[in-house]
């Protein structure tokens, strides 16, 4: 199918150009930005955008394209860091600027790029260098108060730079620059829809040899890859539920009578709670939890393997996860390690089928859908792979595990009662070693703090705290601290991501 090919160049939004363009129906895919000229031209793009990034072009060591890119005859867009690889590469200056971060007033001087956009937007600005001239045979098509040429483009129209950030949810409008940049100037026809990807997968799947074991958790990921795999290859693949003791209150029950009652496939129930807790006793790094989670579910898997032809390991690993895991195609910082990806043990003896490791949260909620997952599963809130492992700060005892357990069960119960669950991303209960003094009945009491953390989000790279109406808050409160006889204060989490994550750990 068409697509649009994104250099990445180490920007926190690189991934989000992607996702954007994506959202119109229009494949786009992120390489390094050091991707050789070679093997762009295999993918045949039909046009190329250069992300933002943190470097500085006349920094030493520079990370820079081969600019061979610049001679495919395809259009080419530069975003912040991108349009000064634009700038520079065609004769014009760069100079250090005062930082320039936040909304910015961005008049309109024309140019096929803002087709339909009016006079002025709003324009989203992050950067430290801009363009003090601009290339010979280039015009400015649009400027801030700050940016003198904010935006231009070649006299052939083939050649954009934007200094600002099209892709994020600040810029005004900014989907439909990038849709007129990938279908008007372009050309690229609207191909990319997860009716298509679905097929394409199974198809793809289908040609895979040897019988196949998926890790489910009764996620949408995990449910997701598994209905795909099992309608390519049926009965050799078998899913395997490991309860390793890190579940919410009624998990394992749901899942099995999903997976066995509503879907039909091969199930295995594993009953691990006590060898992943005994694990992680003492334990209280966060990134090490994670890879002693990652490491007793890859065991359990391995353990099961030897008593059949097993030659895969599926699983729901998507593309934030790999992100966030440092193993992603462009130059990511390892943010955290997934269970499922930077926590694979280097004696894992089986293949990694991953099919939906390209793909966005929402982009599986769509194939859910397509797939005739239930509602009820296709809508439910997302949750860790090493479960509430990461909603509790410090060991793991049972007492936290309660506590936090139950808590994030009345959290989702009133969001229930209020109508408001399915406006949220996701709402959970978190616990720690934190303690503070309450008073019970005429008794004084040194009890738990929970902290309650609900977040909207698209696609979970980037997410803000719901504001939920104070009423609804207190009504989870006074249940936390009625019914969790340890816990004597209950604090609401307004911290968005970034600088927080999601989940605590």
């Amino acid at each position: 199918m068409d697509k649009i090919v994104v250099l990445d160049f180490g920007s926190q939004y690189s991934h989000l150009i992607c996702r954007r363009i994506r959202d119109f129906a229009v494949y786009a895919e992120l390489l390094p930005y050091g991707t050789s000229i070679d093997k762009i031209k295999e993918l045949s793009p039909k046009g190329l955008i250069l992300s933002g990034g943190p470097a500085s072009v006349y920094e030493q060591g520079a990370p820079k394209p081969d600019f061979g890119v610049f001679d495919m005859g395809i259009p080419i867009l530069g975003i912040c860091y991108g349009h000064q690889l634009v700038v520079n590469k065609h004769g014009g200056s760069i100079k250090r600027a005062n930082k320039e971060y936040g909304a910015s007033t961005l008049n309109i001087q024309g140019g096929r790029i803002f087709d339909g956009l009016g006079g002025e937007i709003t324009a989203w600005m992050s950067h430290g260098d801009e363009a003090e001239k601009i290339p010979s045979g280039f015009k400015v098509i649009g400027s801030t108060e700050n940016s003198a040429a904010a935006a231009i483009v070649s006299e052939s129209e083939s050649v954009f730079g934007l200094q600002f950030h099209p892709e994020v949810a600040h810029t005004e409008h900014g989907s439909k620059i990038l849709e007129n940049f990938a279908v008007n100037i372009c050309g690229a026809k609207k191909e990319w829809t997860m009716e298509s990807f679905a097929k394409t997968s199974i198809e793809q799947i289908s040609s895979v040899k040897g019988d196949i074991l998926c890790g489910v958790s009764g996620g949408i990921d995990s449910t997701v890859a598994a209905l795909l795999i099992h309608k390519a290859v049926g009965d050799r693949l078998k899913c395997i539920f490991i309860d390793n003791g890190l579940l919410r209150r009624g998990e394992a029950e749901q899942v099995k009578k999903m997976f066995v009652e509503n879907f039909g496939v091969n199930f295995i129930f594993i009953d691990a709670a006590e060898k992943f807790l005994q694990k992680l006793c003492g334990k209280t790094d966060p990134e090490e939890k994670r890879k002693i989670i990652g490491e007793a579910f890859v065991e359990e898997f391995s353990n099961y393997a030897k008593n059949g032809n097993f030659e895969w390991l599926a699983q729901g690993t998507l593309y934030p996860d790999v992100i966030e895991s440092g193993v992603s195609k462009g130059p990511a910082a390892v943010i955290k390690s997934h269970h499922n990806v930077g926590g694979l043990p280097d004696w894992l003896n089986l293949k990694l089928l991953e099919p939906l490791r390209d793909l966005y949260k929402d982009e599986v909620r769509k194939i859910a859908k397509v797939l005739d997952v239930p509602d009820e599963m296709r809508k439910r809130h997302p949750f860790p792979g090493p479960g509430l492992a990461v909603r509790i700060i410090g060991e793991i005892t049972k007492e936290k595990l309660a506590i936090c357990r139950t808590a994030s069960a009345i959290v989702e119960d009133e969001l229930r009662s209020a109508s408001l669950y399915d406006d949220v991303w996701q709402a959970y209960a978190s616990v720690g070693d934190d303690r503070a003094v309450g008073v019970v009945g005429d008794e004084r009491r040194y009890g738990r703090i929970v902290t309650i953390r609900i977040v909207s989000s698209v696609d979970a790279m980037t997410a803000d705290w719901a504001r939920i109406p104070h009423e609804i808050l207190d009504k989870m409160s006074r249940r936390i601290t009625n019914e969790i006889e340890e816990v004597t204060w209950v604090t609401y989490a307004i911290s968005s991501k970034p600088p927080a994550t999601i989940e605590p750990l």
